[in-house]
């Protein structure tokens, strides 16, 4: 007790009086005088209170809120209450009540009295003074007793209600930029389709030019369109551009070439015969009469053919076509083509593999296998007319004058030609070769005068095996090559499937009577190195070729192309948008007729 009094005196309060009516170690204030130091001192005495003492960084948390100190700062400066907040350090007594210990210190208020008893009941009506004059709104960091529950629920629901109605309109904005995105693919889609569509028409124009040129020109082929990069690369049109391409051949390179291609370039399936289709690859005897029912007009089954009574018995039933295939995908409906042998890898038919639209020219760039499809056609037909657009002259049917209207042909070979077709059909312009000069000139004046037959071993092919009498012959190969293309043997107006060629490929040319792979690709290096054919005479030339082989394969060639077909994307630059169109175009000299059109999965 003596320690508690000699600190009390240090403290500054008097001594007398702490024993009435006891001694000092029954002193009560002494007692709570002793005890208060070790609760609420710095250091467990009174001397860590003293005003020159600095406040020890480590106070205990009860130290740091001590309710003395608040009360202190209310008394000392109301008015920073009066905000909701306590401005007698600047900061808040809740948050750094630390700095309130320094600020007693510079007061030089001890410690002791601000915690004694007779100081806590003399500021008590002071405080509670206070307290009845501070608002019930207090800014953060500080609390009272006047807050209301019920207002933080009100602040949650229309925090809650702000959170909704952000979603919902989080959801209408991303769906009305969804349809704003769709109606622009959608349109630009459309401006795609129409770029595409200005492709094939130039295609359409610029094939016409080159028409008109080559029959002023009188050639039958210049190739001028088929890769022109200038021309069908990447030609930008208002936003987009387009281009018009197809795949090359491995004769032609490979690769993506920027032009048109020819039908005459493919076999036609409506044309061919069972040998031709036989020589495919892959292609079986089944399969090839299978074909051929489809197309012909009876229902009599070939053998190891099929009519309808296969095709009804499918789920779902249907009828051959027993005429002309439509399209080459009709030949999907033909027993035993798969889309495996019919398509390959092209699966859309458009020279190119599966892919994305942004990878299209790097998939054409690719070796495929385009099947059966890249060698086929159904569309291919051209004019019975030569390359300066002039009808020809049919050597079955047309008299002496007319044969002498064809620069080459003379009087007597004119005659003698009339007088050859009396006994022998001609079949093909190879069949001129076999002309030879009339025995007398009465039996050429006289068609109605019966001709005596020749000896009977004379050369086969020649006139005399049909009962002309013999002489030399009048037409030879050279004459032939300049005389050829102003000469036919068919009377229609129009000539379908007959192969060109100027640009057939080693394939289809192999599919021909008399070819073989050797003999295709002779004519494949003969044109490569000595330019197009002039007419189909000049496959004489080519190195193999005979005479016999050349009346084989003659009336199933032309060196002309007049069927074309046409590839076109357009492509919008500002979104990527791409839209394909291929047109199949007949190209006359009168007139441009599109033949096909397609537009669906290209």
């Amino acid at each position: 007790m003596k320690a508690a009094v000699r600190r009390y005196a240090r403290a500054g309060f008097p001594v007398q009086g702490l024993c009435p009516g006891g001694t000092a170690e029954n002193s009560p204030t002494l007692q709570r005088w002793d005890r208060w130091p070790k609760r609420n001192s710095p250091e467990g005495t009174a001397e860590g209170c003293r005003p020159d003492s600095a406040v020890p960084s480590g106070l205990a948390e009860t130290q740091m809120h001590d309710p003395t100190l608040k009360r202190w700062a209310i008394l000392r400066h109301p008015s920073g209450m009066e905000n909701g907040v306590s401005t007698a350090l600047g900061v808040s007594v809740y948050r750094k009540p630390e700095l309130w210990w320094r600020r007693l210190a510079s007061e030089n208020l001890p410690c002791a009295s601000v915690r004694s008893p007779a100081f806590r009941r003399r500021d008590v009506g002071r405080v509670r003074a206070c307290r009845i004059r501070m608002p019930c709104r207090l800014k953060a960091g500080l609390q009272t007793k006047c807050s209301r529950p019920e207002e933080a629920s009100v602040l949650i629901a229309v925090l809650w209600c702000l959170v909704l109605l952000s979603l919902v309109v989080i959801g209408v904005l991303h769906t009305a930029r969804m349809d704003l995105l769709v109606v622009k693919n959608y349109g630009d889609r459309i401006q795609a389709h129409y770029l595409a569509m200005a492709g094939v028409e130039k295609a359409k124009a610029l094939l016409y030019q080159d028409a008109r040129e080559r029959s002023r020109s009188a050639r039958n082929h210049s190739g001028a369109l088929f890769d022109s990069a200038d021309q069908f690369r990447d030609v930008h049109l208002g936003r987009g551009q387009f281009r018009v391409f197809h795949r090359g051949r491995p004769d032609e390179g490979g690769g993506v070439l920027f032009g048109v291609s020819d039908e005459e370039s493919r076999l036609n399936v409506n044309n061919a015969s069972a040998d031709e289709l036989g020589k495919l690859n892959d292609m079986t005897p089944d399969i090839v009469a299978a074909v051929l029912d489809w197309r012909d007009e009876d229902n009599q089954v070939s053998p190891g053919g099929a009519e309808s009574e296969y095709y009804l018995s499918l789920q779902p039933p249907y009828h051959p076509r027993n005429g002309p295939l439509q399209t080459i995908r009709e030949l999907l409906m033909v027993r035993g083509i798969t889309p495996e042998l019919l398509l390959a890898a092209d699966r859309h038919q458009n020279g190119s593999l599966e892919s994305s639209d942004n990878a299209a020219t790097d998939s054409l760039r690719d070796i495929l296998d385009l099947g059966w499809a890249g060698l086929l056609t159904v569309d291919s037909v051209i004019n019975n007319v030569n390359a300066a657009g002039i009808d020809r002259v049919n050597v079955q049917s047309a008299d002496e004058a007319a044969l002498t209207g064809v620069k080459g042909i003379s009087s007597d070979i004119a005659k003698a030609i009339v007088a050859y077709r009396r006994q022998n059909r001609l079949n093909s312009l190879a069949d001129l070769l076999d002309v030879v000069a009339a025995s007398n000139q009465n039996q050429a004046d006289n068609p109605n005068q019966p001709i005596s037959p020749g000896p009977p071993n004379q050369n086969p092919g020649s006139a005399a095996q049909g009962g002309t009498p013999p002489g030399p012959k009048v037409i030879d190969e050279n004459l032939l090559m300049d005389i050829a293309d102003d000469l036919t043997t068919d009377s229609g107006t129009d000539l379908s499937g007959l192969i060109n060629l100027n640009t057939a490929s080693l394939e289809v040319l192999a599919c021909l009577p008399g070819i073989t792979r050797e003999l295709a690709q002779a004519i494949v290096s003969f044109r490569q190195s000595n330019g197009f054919f002039p007419n189909i005479a000049w496959l004489l030339k080519v190195q193999g070729f005979n005479r016999d082989i050349f009346k084989q394969v003659a009336p199933r060639v032309t060196a002309r192309s007049e069927t074309y077909r046409i590839l076109s994307e357009g492509k919008v630059d500002s979104t990527g948008a791409r839209q394909r169109i291929q047109e199949i175009v007949h190209i006359g000299l009168r007139a441009v007729t599109t033949v096909s059109y397609r537009e669906d999965d290209l």
